[in-house]
Order: C-alpha cells, then structure tokens, then sequence
C-alpha cells in the first residue's frame, strides 16, 4: 500500500510517498481503507519535532530522540472496514467509520482497536467531512466541558475561532449553552457567525483592545495569549485556558489553584463515548466539519505547508480515495 513516510525530523519536504506493507490485525482490532485524513497541528509538530519549549525534549524520548520511532503520521481518519478481527462485534466489513488514531492515518489503510476513538459515520456526512471532525472536535470538547468546565448561559471568549480546533469550539460552546464570542481574521468572521458565535472581533481591529466584556472562560486555541495580558478580561472565578501551553502556564495553574482567576492546562484524551456523542451531533446537524482545501495525498508537503502558516481556516483534508459528494467548505 502507499503511504506517506518521514525517517527523519525536518521541514515538509522530509514526508514522501513510499510502498509499505499492508498492517495486520490483531483479534480485537479493524483493517479500515482509508478514504481521507487530515494534515493537523499536532502532525506538523511531531514530523518537525517542534515541540514547545521545555517540551523538546521529553517529545524526543517519547516520539525518537535521534529519528522518529513511527514513520506514518496522521491522526484524523475516514474510510471503510475492511476486515475484522475474531473479538470484534461492534463492526463489520463494509462499515463507513471515523475516527481518531494518534498515528498512522496517512496512508491507504490503517488498523485500529475497535473500541478506540473510532464510531459509525453518520449518514449523509462525506469521508471528508467526517474527517474533518476528530482531532479538533475532541481537543475542544474536552478543553471545554472538562478542564475549564464551561457551563450553560457562561460566556467564552475563543481566540482563533476559525481554526481546527476553534471551528469546533465555537459549535461545542453553543450546544454547552455558553454564549460565545469568537476571534478571528476579518475574512473568517462571516464563518465564525455561521457556526453560531454571539459575537465576533476582528483580531486585527480597533475593537479587539477595545472589548471589555469579562469573560468565566478564555479558550486560546492558537497560542498567542498570555494570562497576564488577558487576565483582566476574565470575570472574578474566570478560567484562561491555553491549548498550547508551557512550563510558564503549568507554574501559574499551580499557583492560581481553583478559586479566582485562574490558568487550568492539560491534555486532551480520545475516547469512543465522546467521538459516538459527536457522530450525533454531526447528523442533527448541531456541529458541522469546515474543510479549508483538499489535498490529494501525494501532494502532502503543499498540505504541511499550509498548515504550518498558522492561517488555515477549518481542516486541511487528503482525500486518499476521491471523494463522494458534496464537501463542506470554509466561505
């Protein structure tokens, strides 16, 4: 099968296309042939071991020290099973999935534990969109519902509101009954409305500094907020909460605890109860994926680089078989 294959850390010209063998299940596992995936920021951090900050190089000794321990990337996966394994009764072949499985989905197949991050696809949802959902989806509803424990009629402010994870955030916040803010480019303020934001700010505007709402959740997906420049924007009990975060951050949640203002960090898990409440979501119509361009598969440097300009909108998708139907663009 072909594949897309890094064996050394470095810029996106490092991932090639590359004959590997077909992987082989286990007994509680499912063979998947994989219609699309995603380029994410997580991918271009781990290919280019760009860990943040004092997170070099504990990244290393998890991922490689001198070269990468895994060769095939991609986390967010669409396709169809193929085979199963003698334990596994949740699926069958034939099955349209998705899913979420940290490594390995920039290729033709994929095996996975059946009862990983992995749920039916809904019906009428394209492998690109479904795609589209896992890895941003999940960062944002666990970011939001567990670590800053968002809670009906709080108000949250997300910055980088038509990003990957920012595009669910926005979605996630409303169905959690929040009232929304969002913070995006002028040219993604029309989506971000779309995907049921209360407000908008133009991050580049006179009216960005001049927002003085108080906020119970600050939600940085992005990475270019600091507690001390946004603390007075939270309310009393108010929650900063970065994606992307480091020692600094770590140290100030020690310090701030859980009364007052305060930073909460962690790292978000994927689990199936959560990808299955999604896949409902996604057929009611409540959340929708947002795909800023498609990428055939042998064409992944050009989707890495795109990921890399910190400016998409939505998911960057490889479409590893041709895609059927309708796709959901970012307008």
């Amino acid at each position: 099968m072909k594949a897309a294959w890094y064996d050394r850390y470095g810029d996106a010209d490092v991932v090639g296309m590359r004959d590997v063998a077909m992987p082989e299940i286990s007994d509680d596992e499912i063979l998947v042939k994989v219609h699309a995936s995603t380029v994410t920021t997580a991918d271009w951090r781990l290919r280019a071991s760009a860990f943040p900050g004092a997170f070099w190089l504990p990244g290393r000794l998890m991922f490689g020290l001198f070269a990468p321990r895994s060769h095939v990337l991609g986390g967010d996966f669409a396709g169809r099973v193929v085979a199963v394994g003698k334990a596994v009764t949740r699926f069958s072949e034939g099955d349209a999935v998705f899913g979420f499985s940290t490594l390995g989905a920039h290729a033709e197949y994929l095996t996975i534990c059946s009862d990983a991050a992995v749920a039916a696809m809904p019906p009428g949802v394209s492998f690109a969109e479904a795609a589209a959902v896992p890895f941003g989806a999940l960062s944002a509803l666990v970011f939001l519902r567990d670590f800053a424990q968002l809670k009906p009629g709080q108000k949250v402010l997300i910055n980088g509101a038509s990003g990957g994870v920012g595009v669910f955030a926005v979605q996630l916040a409303k169905v959690l009954g929040a009232e929304v803010t969002g913070i995006s480019s002028a040219a993604n303020l029309a989506l971000v409305r779309s995907l049921g934001a209360d407000h908008v700010i133009d991050y580049a505007a006179p009216d960005m500094a001049a927002d003085t709402a108080r906020y119970d959740v600050i939600l940085d997906t992005i990475g270019t907020m600091n507690f001390a420049g946004i603390k007075q924007r939270l309310t009393s009990v108010g929650a900063f909460v970065p994606l992307n975060f480091g020692l600094r951050e770590v140290w100030q949640s020690l310090m701030t605890g859980r009364r007052g203002k305060r930073v909460v960090v962690g790292v978000s898990g994927d689990n199936q109860a959560d990808l299955a409440w999604l896949a409902d979501l996604l057929e009611s119509r409540q959340i929708r994926g947002v795909i800023e361009d498609c990428y055939p598969l042998a064409r992944i440097s050009q989707a890495y680089r795109r990921v890399e300009s910190r400016h998409k909108t939505g998911a960057v998708v490889l479409t590893i078989v041709p895609p059927e139907g309708k796709l959901v663009v970012a307008e």
